[in-house]
């Protein structure tokens, strides 16, 4: 085995876990998923059948990820938070073929008791603060609060908030990597 299980985790048939990849106290990987190398999920997290989490993908402890759901390279998925996978549940009536996909983009992060509701994706390295609720899609590098979430600005690569200068110019200030603003969308600066 190529990863690390603890005891106490359920792992069903048919999961593919990358190598180097940690499953803590009491989480429960459901058949068909696939999580890849250098992933470390936390105690007592549920990933469904037919997730796909990409690889360095760390999820905190109490964290449900449910059918529908893909996390590219470097997501982080803060303490409790949570996604949906259908928009009208009902306990009597069955919606397995209504799920809906929800992308998280390389790099995003997501707070705590955030709640992502299906159908919205997240683009890369945007940032979800703590117990926002998601209704609507995330562009790249959004820092987005609230609930309903709203957007309040931008964040960095490294997770800082960028301040953008009359040109449109921002420079992040942990990384030095420069960002550019137009028309409403944020790109990193490649020279």
């Amino acid at each position: 085995m190529s990863y690390f299980a603890h005891e106490t985790a359920v792992i069903d048939a048919g999961c593919h876990i990358g190598e180097g990849t940690k499953i803590w106290h009491f989480s429960h990987i459901m058949p068909g998923c696939q999580i890849g190398e250098r992933c470390n999920i936390g105690q007592n997290v549920v990933i469904s059948p037919e997730v796909v989490l990409g690889n360095n993908v760390k999820v905190q402890n109490n964290v449900s990820i449910y059918t529908g759901v893909i996390c590219e390279d470097d997501v982080f998925l803060g303490p409790s938070m949570v996604f949906t996978n259908v928009m009208n549940p009902r306990s009597a009536v069955n919606r397995r073929d209504s799920y809906l996909q929800t992308r998280v983009g390389k790099g995003a992060s997501i707070g705590a008791n955030a709640t992502i509701v299906c159908g919205h994706d997240i683009g890369a390295y945007a940032f979800i603060g703590a117990g926002a609720v998601v209704t609507k899609h995330v562009p790249p590098y959004a820092l987005v609060v609230g609930n309903p979430a709203r957007q309040i600005g931008w964040m960095s690569e490294f997770g800082h908030r960028l301040q953008f200068d009359t040109e449109g110019r921002a420079t992040c200030p942990e990384s030095g990597e420069q960002y550019a603003l137009n028309n409403g969308n944020v790109n990193k600066i490649h020279e």
